[in-house]
Order: C-alpha cells, then sequence, then structure tokens
C-alpha cells in the first residue's frame, strides 16, 4: 500500500503565482503609457502614488466612480474577442466622472478569474491601458484575482474604479435653467448597458455571434463588441470654454431616467426624438423584439450616449467646438419648466 506524501501547493489547488507575476511584467509598458503629470508610483507597490499639485490643482475637489461592463463580459467571453472590453471599462467610469465636472486623473481594475490564462488577461489589461490612454488618465494599479470554484471554464469579471478632481467651486450639474438648450453627442451603438436584453434577441433572431450582421459589415458578435465612446476630451474642451450647464451620461435607464437626473426639481425638458438618427443596431433590436418606442428610451441610449445641457446662447459655438473634437452633435430640445422628459416626433 503506498501514499503521496507530497504536500499540498497554492498552485496545485489553482492558483498560479507565477503567472501573476508574469502578467505585472508584460503590462508594465502599457501601463507606463497612460502616464501623466501627478503620477509618482504605480504597478508593483501596495498602492498607488499621485499629485494632485503636480497635475496642476491648487484647490482640489476629488470625486470617484465605479462601475463594470454588466453582461456584455459573456459577448467578449464567449467570442474570445477581448480586446475592446477594457475599453468600455474605462468608459462607463470617466464618463460618469466628467459629468460631474472632473478631469479623470486615474484608473485602477479588478480582473477576476478562475484561471490565470496570461495571453487573454494581457490582452483585457492592454485594453483597459488603452481606454485610459485614450481619456488621459493613468492607469496606476490594479487587482487580478485568481479564484478556482469560483468562475467557470473561460469565464472572468472586470470592475474598475477612477479618480478624477476639479477645482472647488468647478462642479456640475450647476446653473440650469429654463431655455437652456440639449446637445446630444451620438454614440457608438449599444455602448455598455442593456446587454441582458440583447442576449435575448439574439437569441430571438435565430443568429449567433459568428453570423453575418444585419446592420453591418461585420459578424454579429463584433458589431455588438463596439466598445462604449469615450466622451472626456471633447466634453472637458467644452466644459472649459464656459457655458455648460450640466452632462448626463446616457446608460442604464435612457435618456428617459438620466437626463432628470442633472436638472433641478422644478425644471424638466423638452426632446425632438425627430432631431437624431436612431442607430441602425437599435433599428434592428427593435424590428426583432416589437420593443416599444418608450422602452427603447429607458433601456438603452437610443443614439445618444452624452448629453450636455448649455447656455442658449453658447449654444452654437459649443457645438463647433465638440465637432471639432470628433463629435456628431444634435440640438436635442430644451429646458423647460415642469419635472421629467417630454418627448415629441418620434425616433426614426
Amino acid at each position: 500500500m503506498s501514499s503521496d506524501k507530497r504536500g499540498l501547493t497554492y498552485a496545485s489547488a489553482g492558483v498560479d503565482i507565477d503567472a501573476g507575476n508574469a502578467l505585472v511584467e508584460r503590462i508594465k509598458p502599457a501601463a507606463k503609457r497612460t502616464k501623466r503629470s501627478g503620477v509618482m508610483a504605480g504597478l508593483g507597490g501596495f498602492g498607488a502614488l499621485f499629485d494632485l499639485k503636480d497635475a496642476g490643482y491648487t484647490d482640489p475637489i476629488l470625486v470617484a466612480a465605479t462601475d463594470g461592463v454588466g453582461t456584455k463580459l459573456r459577448i467578449a467571453i464567449d467570442t474570445g474577442n477581448v480586446d475592446t472590453i477594457g475599453i468600455d471599462l474605462v468608459a462607463m467610469c470617466v464618463n460618469d466622472l466628467i459629468c460631474q465636472g472632473a478631469e479623470p486623473l486615474f484608473f485602477l481594475d479588478y480582473f477576476a478569474t478562475g484561471k490565470l490564462e496570461l495571453d487573454q488577461a494581457t490582452r483585457i489589461i492592454n485594453s483597459i491601458a488603452k481606454g485610459c490612454e485614450l481619456s488621459g488618465c493613468a492607469l496606476i494599479g490594479g487587482e487580478t484575482a485568481e479564484m478556482p470554484g469560483m468562475y467557470n471554464g473561460g469565464d472572468f469579471d472586470l470592475a474598475g474604479f477612477s479618480v478624477g478632481a476639479m477645482e472647488r467651486g468647478a462642479d456640475l450639474p450647476n446653473g440650469v435653467r429654463e431655455g437652456d438648450v440639449l446637445l446630444g453627442l451620438a454614440s457608438d451603438g449599444v455602448h455598455s448597458n442593456g446587454y441582458s436584453l440583447v442576449r435575448k434577441v439574439v437569441e430571438k433572431s435565430g443568429l449567433n455571434w459568428d453570423s453575418d450582421c444585419p446592420f453591418s459589415d461585420e459578424t454579429l458578435g463584433q458589431a455588438l463588441l463596439t466598445p462604449t465612446r469615450l466622451y472626456v476630451k471633447s466634453a472637458l474642451a467644452a466644459i472649459r470654454q464656459g457655458g455648460v450647464h450640466a452632462l448626463a451620461h446616457i446608460t442604464g435607464g435612457g435618456l428617459t431616467e438620466n437626463l432628470p437626473r442633472v436638472l433641478p426639481q422644478d425644471l424638466g425638458v423638452k426632446v425632438d426624438l425627430s432631431a437624431w438618427k436612431l442607430s441602425p443596431v437599435f433599428n434592428w433590436i427593435q424590428g426583432v423584439s416589437n420593443l416599444p418606442e418608450h422602452e427603447l428610451l429607458k433601456t438603452f441610449n437610443a443614439g445618444l450616449g452624452m448629453v450636455l445641457v448649455v447656455e442658449k446662447d453658447r449654444a452654437g459655438e459649443l457645438a463647433k467646438t465638440l465637432v471639432g473634437h470628433g463629435e456628431i452633435v444634435s440640438v436635442i430640445g430644451q429646458v423647460v419648466s415642469g419635472q421629467g422628459v417630454i418627448y415629441s416626433g418620434s425616433l426614426a
């Protein structure tokens, strides 16, 4: 009778510390590309340091945001296309920060998986770094958690945390009043909310991720993984120009629930649905699901990922600034007396 007297190790329990260390080394070049003024120490330590004075602030107020990507991750996992999902993660955080009037300064990520696949993890973290680079914020730290028994197969989860700053007294929303104009900025598709419904629509359509996309020249999976648009640089340019009273990031809840979040209690908005073109993906979703227009407006961004509330007399010049930064801008309505969102026209 024989017995195996070899001791248990962390590796035999399914956690590879060496792989985790190798991942840190692999992603250091990507993190380095995101370095900006204020970064003192980044990856590798027990914490990361950031100097607000070096970043140019004299009397700063910090603003923090955290978010995930939701079930859009399921498409990335099932297709193996993980090269843009980190951009979504960054966007969901930094697009919220700018709505407070804050400049995103740094970002930390949390990546959890059942088994660390080094190549896959490197691609994911590189995409996070890309999102940071496009937003002008630094990737200064994060956590990679290998947790066998918690995630099946190649499943993983992502969360992000971003901190921004503004000078005291520059916080938004501020000064919203009746007559202000709404400038809608076009989205790049579904972005990162509503994907539990999107996956049901795909199931109902009889298509799969590898099918030819009915609304673009790529596979359906590729089209639905189009990353969330980053509005940081264009929005900050508009804020610094002056005349911006509020910004609303159009995510879960759509226009119907996100616009009232930036309005005083005695004010509402009137929105002309014919003022912009509905994204092709939403035409397809409506066609397959018979989703009523009011549900579309409460579930998805309906083609507008960010809305700015601006002074009426400065709307034209602000629109030009936004266009100059690559945005497609539509004048979609105005602030009115009352409460909530009043729609006119119809989506097309």
